[in-house]
Order: C-alpha cells, then structure tokens, then sequence
C-alpha cells in the first residue's frame, strides 16, 4: 500500500505472511486498499490471489479508553453467525500491534449494495418501503437474541443501561472538547434528571444502527451483512431504535443526510411513527413512552462521538477525511436534542 496517510499504510509482506499462517485458505500476495470512509476504525479492503477479503483495525495514535474496540466487533459477529442477524464471516482477531501497528480482525468481503441517501434515489416506491421494513425486521431480529444464548452473557454491565450511557458519553464528550457549547451542557444537565424507569429490558444494542452500515443483496431488498460493531453492548433495545430513528429529524442537505424536509410518503418512506410501530409489532411490545427522552439521548451521544471525530481530526487522528466536516454536526445535533427536551 503506497498511500501516505498519516500512518494508515500497512506492511503487505509482513500481513501477508501472518495471515498464511492463521487463516485457512488465505495466501499472499496480497494488496491493501483503504475505504474512504469510516470516522473510527480504518477498514481496507484485502484483494489476493485466492480472493477478497476485509480488514478492521484501531487507527494508530493515542486513544481514548474503551474506545476503537475491534475485538468487541469481532467477538460479538461471531457471537451472531448463526442467528437471524446478518453478519459477515469472521476468520482471525488479532491484538498483537507488531504486525500491522494496531490490533485488528479480518471478515468477508460481502458483495452487495450500501446506500450512502436515505432517500434511495432510483428506487421505486415499493422498493424503498421494502429495503425500510427490512432494516426493521433485522433490528428486531438482534434485540430478539437472548444474549446468553450465544456466549454474550458477559458484553455489557448490569444496572440502568441510560444512566450509564449518559455518563460514558459525558465523560467521552468532556475528554474531547474544544469548546463550551450551550446546548451540550443543557443536554448533560437534562438527560440525568430525566431518566426513565429501568423496565429490566436487556438485549444486544448495535449501537450504530442506520442504513449505511448494511449491505444489501445486489437486486433484492434484503439485508446480507449488519457492519462496524464497534459501539455494541448489552444494553436497552430502545437506544438502537431511537438511534436510527434520527434519521427522520435530520435536514437531508447533510453531509450525514437523514429524511427532514422529504415528501416521505410520496417516496414510500414509512413515516416515524409507522417505523416504530411496525418494530413493536414485531416484538410484541404495546407501545412505548418517554420516546423523547430516547431521541433526546440519542443526539446528545451522537453529538458526542462526533466531537471525538472532531478532535481526532485536530490531532491528525481521524481515519477518514470529512472528519472535520462530521465535526461540525456537533451543535445542529445538540440543538435538535434540545427541541426533544421543550
């Protein structure tokens, strides 16, 4: 790999020769190709003689605790490989930093469509409606696996999933802030004062569930692979939910576009509510209150893992170069939490 990118590049050689030694089937030589995207963990695509292959791996430099966990990615993939949930095949984790710099895990490479617009331009109404009650159906596949059932017991902590969420991203907010923002320190006043009641749910949380992290199948409105379980967890099902449902609150002029301002109906886009009520149907749940505090929530950690896209970016950290422009959502986020909290 000849790219100069503030230490991205990997020795080919020497993960060629590691890789022969522990993946069945893998033989060198082999060319590494770095995704353009990816605000966290820097992904290559692995071409070889004998096939294709893809590469996750912390970016290098200093790091924030708990942050940047590929083996949480790989573990809990594996976890998944023989649920409802799809997941690409995971072949090797390793953690020793000698061989490419940084830990690191090698998957699949899955074929298929990722849509980067929400919107689907040049999808038929009937398509964009199935590709929607798709990303539902595997959302509520995932919260529907019993953790213990597949050897994820032990991924997360026990007590107020919220509570503890909101200290986390608290904590991770204030380790990378550049600057006072109003609507952060509303959101960090408003959020613990409003928790709602530990109902006992516990189930896998993605943590990063949107359209863009799935593969679909080339021509049918069907999910191949879920990716970047970076953020995954036990925890509660609803933070995965109000997560995605994001998307319909934010502006789609974005360089993170969501549905805001689309004639949704007319594209055969469900609206929000429909959205969340085709999941609680799946799930058999009656309904769901404090749905503000949820959405509320969910921009404030969404604007705080953007502030540490930012900060890494003013570091010279960030794996992707729209960093900087990613770390410029942190106020509109902020402010549309905000709203949820009136």
């Amino acid at each position: 790999m000849t790219e100069s990118d503030g230490g991205f590049a990997l020795d080919e050689a020497r993960l060629a020769a590691y890789l022969e030694e522990r993946v069945a089937g893998f033989r060198g030589p082999l060319v590494a190709t770095k995704f353009p995207g990816g605000q966290s963990n820097p992904t290559y695509r692995i071409d070889t003689p004998g096939g294709r292959y893809v590469l996750r791996r912390k970016p290098p430099g200093r790091l924030l605790p708990s942050a940047h966990a590929v083996d949480r990615e790989y573990r809990v993939m594996r976890a998944l490989a023989d649920t409802e949930v799809p997941v690409p095949r995971v072949f090797l984790l390793c953690e020793d930093d000698s061989v490419i710099g940084s830990a690191f895990y090698l998957m699949e490479h899955v074929e298929g469509r990722v849509f980067w617009d929400p919107a689907l331009p040049g999808e038929s109404p009937e398509s964009r409606a199935a590709i929607y009650d798709e990303m539902n159906r595997v959302l509520a596949a995932l919260h529907a696996v019993d953790p213990a059932a597949v050897g994820l017991a032990d991924f997360g902590r026990p007590g107020n999933y919220f509570a503890r969420q909101v200290g986390r991203w608290t904590k991770q907010y204030r380790a990378t802030e550049t600057e006072s923002i109003p609507e952060m320190e509303h959101l960090i006043r408003w959020l613990p004062e409003h928790l709602p009641d530990d109902d006992g749910r516990v189930a896998i949380v993605h943590g990063d569930f949107r359209l863009d992290n799935m593969i679909f199948h080339p021509t049918e409105p069907r999910v191949l692979a879920l990716l970047d379980w970076e953020l995954s967890t036990l925890g509660h099902p609803l933070a995965d939910l109000a997560y995605q449902c994001m998307q319909w609150r934010l502006p789609h002029q974005c360089i993170m576009p969501g549905l805001g301002g689309l004639d949704r109906a007319a594209l055969g886009i469900p609206s929000e509510e429909a959205y969340v009520a085709r999941y609680c149907e799946r799930l058999g749940l009656p309904g769901i209150a404090d749905w503000h505090f949820y959405l509320a929530f969910s921009f404030f950690r969404l604007a705080a893992i953007l502030q540490g896209v930012k900060k890494r970016a003013l570091d010279g950290n960030a794996s992707s170069d729209k960093a900087l422009a990613m770390g410029e959502l942190v106020v509109p986020l902020a402010r549309l939490g905000v709203e949820m909290t009136a």
